[in-house]
């Protein structure tokens, strides 16, 4: 079985996705049981299977694009792609390359939201992680927190409006902003991840100005009320039917949020575990307050069906002692490798479970009937399927 560890792709965490896909990578050369390939997205949309891609060292570098531009690009054939996906080389000598299985190592749309696990599917090709609904789901921040509403989760008080909404009513959305929240607030585009485009307001000026930031990201933008007295603090759920939680981290940061420097460049980042200073696990928690925590992300994994590794993240306010649900990460940064060795978890065994779970989830599907005997076609009147009098 040839794995192949999708990663790059067109979305503004690009980088981000390099890291988790070389990540993988590299803890995949230890693991002579599985053999692998590197399937890198380039930003133009392109595929290139090259064995230079799977090192850090290639993207490091300053002609790191003009050298991409020498490989050869590749394409999927439909024609051979079924129950595997088979990558050709374009030119008039196609070397090919087949992907039994995959593992999906993109961050944000077109990656992260549903849209590369539809390929998976449609090529009936196993693969690590949350399924295309839940995908979709929970990259969307405003259908993420409508469906804590739905099930009586606590999440914090939030607007949301589209852009064209926003172009031909400004006044009457920042009014009711303003009579629903409280100041501060935050402004984020709701598809993006990594904290890209995301601001912290307070005042009518700077949500304007953060509103018009949020839209470069998207059409549509979410607007909550800030926690105070914030803990801000994260647990990472892994498995499939009977999932287990991480402990729980928690995160320190001096910029009035977790920003994108504090995630991933100030002082080795957060997202990597390597900031000291900004990482602590456990969380200062009580243990009351830490099972609950463990126990709510469990139910929340379950609730939008997700699968093989997720991180849930929450707004603890200290003062109220209430638990806050936010945001849901269905492809974790580095896998969050950090948190679940904290756990006893090494990174080799989260990577051997996701495997076992997309596998396990592929058999399943052999159980299922696709197809249905009917009548109706044979059954239906010509006549009744006509357009200006003329047969279908």
């Amino acid at each position: 079985m040839n794995i192949g560890v999708f990663f790059g792709g067109k979305s503004p965490e690009h980088d981000v996705s390099i890291i988790t896909g070389l990540f993988i990578i590299s803890e995949l050369k230890k693991m002579p049981e599985y053999k692998f390939t590197p399937i890198y997205m380039g930003k133009d949309g392109e595929w290139y299977i090259n064995e230079k891609l799977g090192k850090l060292k290639f993207f490091r570098e300053k002609n790191s694009n003009e050298q991409l531009k020498k490989f050869n690009k590749f394409y999927i054939d439909i024609e051979e792609s079924r129950g595997k996906l088979v990558f050709k080389k374009k030119g008039l000598v196609g070397e090919k390359v087949q992907i039994d299985l995959a593992i999906p190592a993109f961050h944000g749309e077109n990656g992260e939201d549903g849209t590369i696990q539809g390929l998976f599917e449609i090529f009936n090709i196993p693969y690590t992680g949350c399924d295309v609904a839940s995908s979709a789901m929970t990259i969307d921040k405003i259908l993420t927190k409508l469906f804590y509403l739905g099930n009586n989760i606590l999440t914090s008080k939030f607007v949301f409006f589209s852009g064209y909404d926003w172009n031909s009513e400004k006044v009457n959305i920042i009014n009711r902003i303003k009579n629903e929240l409280k100041w501060p607030m935050f402004v984020k585009p709701p598809k993006l991840g990594s904290s890209i485009g995301i601001s912290k307001v307070k005042n009518e000026k700077e949500l304007e100005f953060a509103v018009e930031v949020a839209l470069h990201y998207g059409d549509k933008v979410l607007v909550e009320e800030s926690v105070e007295n914030l803990k801000d603090i994260t647990c990472a759920v892994l498995g499939g039917d009977n999932p287990m939680a991480s402990l729980i981290q928690e995160s320190n940061f001096e910029s009035g949020f977790l920003n994108y420097e504090d995630k991933y460049l100030k002082d080795g980042g957060t997202q990597t575990g390597k900031s000291e200073k900004s990482v602590i696990i456990p969380a200062r928690l009580d243990e009351k307050t830490t099972k609950e925590a463990q126990e709510l992300s469990v139910k929340i994994f379950k609730l939008f069906g997700c699968s093989g590794i997720a991180r849930i993240d929450f707004l603890y306010d200290s003062k109220e002692n209430k638990i806050y649900a936010n945001e849901i990460n269905t492809i974790p940064g580095t896998l969050y490798e950090h948190l679940w060795k904290a756990s006893g978890v090494e990174l080799g065994e989260i990577i051997k479970k996701i495997i076992d779970v997309a596998v396990e989830r592929q058999h399943r599907k052999k159980d299922i009937t696709h197809t249905f005997q009917s009548d109706l076609l044979a059954q239906t009147d010509s006549i009744k399927l006509s357009i200006k009098g003329k047969e279908l």
